[in-house]
Parts: structure tokens; sequence; C-alpha cells
């Protein structure tokens, strides 16, 4: 279900879906709305749930069940996996690709690009590529992706209807 927190322009949105075992909200602020630029989830399961910070700068929060009341969040800095791709382009999952402070582009002084996935993204294509395989996401995947974000735009058009993802986004079942 989408949800508008502003209704002209579609500036913030929440999106929530619920999972076999746990339930999900992604949230996304744009511009010309009283708060720092995100896209940003939470995840919520039995066992564990993750909330990505809303500061800028601030770790993600970890809630795990059946502990004592004060001890269910922690405080976990996020993980950087640069040591997975090739040296020279580690450097990438956390600084910007520009030649100078003030051209940095925003997602890219926040990590690199929504938390520094970019440079994995494009060496799992380039490998891809050189190597004649299925790159991860492959084009059904990279097609669910996106088709979340239109359905989700013209379920808000429509009053949160309920609407299905298109057949060609959805995963071809295990051989």
């Amino acid at each position: 279900m989408l949800i508008e927190y502003r209704t002209k322009g579609f500036k913030r949105k929440r999106f929530s879906t619920p999972l076999k075992c746990a339930s999900a909200q992604v949230y996304r602020s744009l511009f010309n709305v009283a708060r720092q630029y995100r896209e940003t989830f939470e995840v919520y399961g039995v066992k564990k749930s993750v909330e990505w910070p809303l500061i800028e700068g601030n770790p993600l929060v970890v809630h795990t069940a059946k502990r004592p009341e004060p001890e269910i969040p922690e405080e976990v800095e996020c993980p950087d996996y640069a040591h997975l791709l090739p040296e020279p382009i580690q450097r990438f999952t956390t600084k910007g690709v520009y030649d100078s402070d003030e051209q940095q582009q925003l997602s890219f002084t926040q990590g690199a690009g929504h938390g520094g996935s970019h440079p994995h993204l494009v060496h799992s294509f380039v490998d891809a590529l050189v190597n004649s395989k299925d790159p991860y996401p492959n084009a059904r995947q990279s097609a669910n992706i996106t088709c979340v974000r239109i359905v989700a735009q013209e379920s808000a058009k429509e009053g949160g209807k309920i609407m299905c993802m298109p057949e060609y986004t959805l995963s071809l079942p295990a051989k």
C-alpha cells in the first residue's frame, strides 16, 4: 500500500508490503519538504528487524526479539563491502566520483549512491558482459525492482487500490 505524505506532486511517499514472515516499508523524501533527502527502508521480522537511519550519518538500528526491553534496539554500523570489488573501484562505495566537494551529487556524498551499492551493480554488469553470464540483477529482476515503484504510483493515483505486478516481472520457477 502506498501512503502519500504530500498529495500534490507525490513528494514524499511510504510503500508498505506484508511479506511471508516480515513487513517492509520504503520511504522516499525528495525535494521541497522539511526533511533530509532520503530513500530509506525498514524491515520488521519476528526474530529481528532493521531500520535504516532517518538522519544522515547515524547507524542502522537492529531490533532483536526476546531480549529485555532496553536491550531490544541496538545501533549497528552498516558494513562496507568494498573488499568484494576490484581494488581500483573499492573507494567508490563511500566517496563520490566528481572532482571536488562543490560538485558532489547528494546521493554520492551519502554513500556513493544507495548505501554504496552502485559500484557493486556496475561491477556485476561489466563482469556479466566480460564472462557472458547473467548479471545480478538480471532483466526480469530489474523489471521487478522498477515496476514496484510504477505500480505503487498507480496505486496512489487510485486511492491505494491493491494492484498486481506484471507477470513479466516475476521470477521464473527454479529448474
